[in-house]
């Protein structure tokens, strides 16, 4: 199915750009567009007033905060997007699938499998017609629980993509654990996996420090590989906030995002009718991809030569007292930033230290400060190194644990963050077995289970058999696509629970069943009535939410009661163990995960529509380190490039990145307003004087072939060159159309997230 090409706008410097702000005229437009696309019904614009506001409906597209003091439309135009995509009145019906043979239907692109709609009905795969058929639910959960009985479960991948609720959260991962095994990978093994092993080994928590009151109460804030204007849009309105009052915004990527550097704000009237932007980023430095570790550490450095000369004055730049009371490692890492070079740093960053050091300088002035940052820092072969950097930065003046300073990861889908705090986690050492053990009278499994790139593994060599995929494009996100899906086919099992077709349903093991679920705007009735659920925004706040829209179809049932049921046709009978009780009435769930986690959930059903939520804790805020040395980590870098692979002629840096239409894979459109791209994807974006150099020319198709040292041939192509304001070595293109060029073994050292963010690469004309 073919995409159609339209004109772009062009700048002096002859390449493709936006000329526009975040935000204004042009955010109204594209949410228009959806909506009409979509033949949403108006009672579509009562669901959007509702949305991110108490006793309302929590966004399923990203987990940014939903403050007490919001705004009069609490959504942002991808949230939008998000909402109409799920109240489509488009229906995808067995007819459908009657009419065409999964073979036919994976060749479709991601965007027309999800323009078919609304999955209506459960089915399961039929080998003999290649097409998916009707199935009754008991059907297919009886035949999903007698393979599950077969297999050993040790084999079997329980994977979550960051939707589900702490409710279907809990519940899953306790099926899990019944069952036999710790397999629990979710979306978070391939964004922000990073963070939660970085800052769990360095501060003595998984999650970010920050609470959305400290962007009110900071001096400054260091971005570091972030897309605010395309991931998190309304992080836009305290952006805008805090550059109105002076808050110096130091923004560090290899792009020029135009959420990070001018924004008009739909909601101020004044605003929309004059066109008057505010300025986001007050300087912007465009960081070689994989230069971060290099660029913080010269911010370092610039801080310990203003140090040296203030104490000539008596006084001090460092926070002293905070790095003898709470650190550990300062002295191992000061010698290693006052050993390495300016020319080290500037070869190494892309940038030069006149810049790096003017970035500086706002460091060293500034009393509050926090640091931002996104998949830029997470998504390298060095990754964890990017974000111990950053926390290095941050620790030389005590800017973790104040009001107004510390770390903040933006994290990706609605509740992420939440499944992990909830049980969703490979790694038992994370989760409470000996509380679950004494609940629910059974001897929990306490081996490691796989993570997203084991599971891969596992597939690869035979080991995994059954692969439960709880909402999610598994196959589509991954990387070694092209081996991946040759491996797919020969799993004895593949579930995919879903609210509409990807590609991931349509690379089906030797039994698959698709079985569709209820949304989160969507009213949820079981036994004692109409159901709420409960996800955690980024700032580890915890949100209800409650759906009103009539299901798509009478055939649905809601994520708990999918899980329930399949887990009751597997397991065998225990008296504690009330698949029914709780889906009858999810406020006992909720009790459940108060009694596991009661320091977090105490009086869990009381406070969940607390406006803003309610927030769980977090110890390193409080400046109490769950570390092995019971102190703040100071971490000397091993390297100054974060990419794992040297610089070589010809070798590019590849960036893979998302467009202003879509959320993770979900495709909304083909246009990516915000640069200047619009109506394809098949596109590489790549700076005039590489195009020149490389003997290439505007508007040339050309392939991008992997540079992985492994010998394995992978390719993607057609793709039309196209002059973009990028550093020298530097390439970028979507993802995940991309993913078929990131090597499996190209992932963070410490977490295994896969490495998008700097994949060796070559262009073949």
């Amino acid at each position: 199915m073919s995409e159609t090409e339209t004109k772009v706008d062009r700048k002096d410097h002859n390449t493709v750009e936006y000329d526009g702000p975040a935000g204004g005229w042009g955010s109204l437009k594209g949410i228009a567009r959806i909506f009409g696309k979509e033949w949403a019904t108006p009672a579509a614009l009562d669901t959007l007033r509702r949305q991110n506001k108490p006793k309302g409906f929590m966004c399923v597209s990203c987990s940014w905060a939903k403050p007490a003091d919001y705004h009069t439309f609490e959504f942002c135009e991808n949230g939008a997007k998000a909402t109409l995509w799920e109240l489509t009145t488009r229906r995808c019906t067995p007819e459908f699938f009657a009419k065409h043979t999964v073979s036919e239907l994976r060749n479709w692109n991601d965007y027309d499998l999800e323009q078919q709609g609304r999955l209506t009905h459960p089915m399961r795969y039929d080998l003999a017609s290649d097409r998916y058929v009707p199935c009754e639910w008991e059907e297919a959960f009886a035949a999903i629980g007698s393979q599950l009985k077969s297999l050993d479960p040790q084999s079997v991948v329980f994977y979550s993509s960051g939707r589900a609720s702490l409710e279907t959260s809990y519940l899953y991962a306790l099926f899990a654990r019944l069952y036999g095994c710790n397999n629990l990978p979710d979306s978070s093994n391939m964004c922000h996996e990073t963070t939660s092993v970085a800052l769990k080994k360095l501060i003595g928590v998984g999650v970010g420090t920050v609470v959305y009151q400290d962007l009110s109460n900071c001096d400054a804030m260091f971005f570091f590989g972030q897309n605010t204007g395309s991931n998190s849009p309304r992080f836009l309105h305290p952006l805008q906030d805090a550059a109105k009052r002076g808050v110096q915004i130091i923004t560090f990527n290899p792009m020029r995002e135009k959420g990070l550097e001018t924004f008009i704000n739909p909601q101020h009237p004044l605003e929309m009718l004059t066109g008057k932007e505010t300025v986001i980023s007050s300087q912007y430095h465009q960081v070689k991809a994989g230069g971060d570790i290099a660029v913080i550490l010269g911010i370092c450095k610039h801080v310990f030569a203003a140090d040296d000369q203030a104490k000539a004055n008596g006084r001090r730049v460092l926070d002293v007292p905070f790095i003898e009371q709470h650190t550990h490692g300062f002295e191992e890492f000061e010698a290693k930033v006052r050993s390495t070079s300016w020319d080290e740093i500037e070869a190494a960053s892309g940038l030069s230290r006149a810049d790096i050091e003017r970035a500086a300088q706002v460091y060293v002035e500034a009393d509050r400060v926090i640091g931002i940052y996104g998949m830029g820092l997470t998504q390298h072969f060095h990754g964890f190194d990017n974000i111990a950097m950053l926390l290095n930065m941050l620790l030389l003046k005590g800017n973790i644990g104040r009001d107004g300073t510390g770390l903040s990861p933006v994290r990706g889908h609605s509740n992420v963050q939440g499944q992990r705090t909830v049980g969703i986690s490979e790694k038992p050492e994370l989760v409470p077995l000996d509380k679950l053990a004494k609940q629910f009278g059974f001897e929990p499994p306490r081996k490691k289970g796989l993570n997203t790139v084991e599971t891969c593994e596992g597939i690869l060599s035979g080991k995994v058999k059954a692969f439960f995929g709880l909402g999610g494009n598994f196959v589509r996100a991954i990387p070694e696509r092209a081996a991946m899906e040759a491996a797919w086919t020969k799993m004895e099992l593949t579930v995919q629970v879903a609210t509409k077709l990807n590609h991931s349903h349509l690379v089906n093991g030797k039994a698959a069943y698709l079985l569709p679920c209820r949304g989160r705007t969507e009213q949820d009735m079981q036994a004692s009535g109409p159901q709420a659920v409960t996800v955690e925004d980024t700032f580890s706040c915890i949100q209800g939410s409650s759906g009103l829209r009539t299901p798509a179809s009478e055939h649905l049932k809601s994520e708990p009661a999918i899980v329930a049921g399949i887990a009751k046709a597997t397991l065998p009978s225990n008296p504690k163990v009330r698949w029914d009780d709780w889906v009858g009435d999810y406020g006992l769930i909720r009790d459940l995960i108060a009694k596991t986690y009661p320091k977090e959930f105490h009086d869990f059903n009381a406070r969940m529509f607390t406006p803003g939520g309610f927030y769980r804790g977090n110890a390193a805020r409080e400046r109490i380190w769950k570390t092995k040395s019971g102190k703040a980590e100071f971490t000397a870098p091993q390297t100054l490039s974060s990419t794992g692979f040297k610089d070589a002629p010809d070798r590019y840096r590849l960036v893979t990145l998302r467009s202003n239409d879509q959320f993770n894979t979900t495709i909304y459109g083909f246009s990516d307003r915000l640069r200047g791209i619009e109506g394809t994807r098949q596109v590489l974006l790549i700076n005039p004087k590489e195009i020149e150099r490389a003997g290439l020319q505007e508007g040339q198709m050309v392939s991008l072939v992997s540079d992985a040292e492994d010998g394995v041939h992978r390719e993607v192509g057609p793709l039309k060159i196209t002059p973009f304001n990028l550093p020298d070595g530097c390439i970028a293109s979507y993802y995940p159309e991309m993913n078929p060029l990131i090597a499996l073994s190209h992932h963070d050292q410490e977490s295994k997230t896969p490495a998008g963010k700097s994949v060796p690469v070559r262009i073949r004309a």
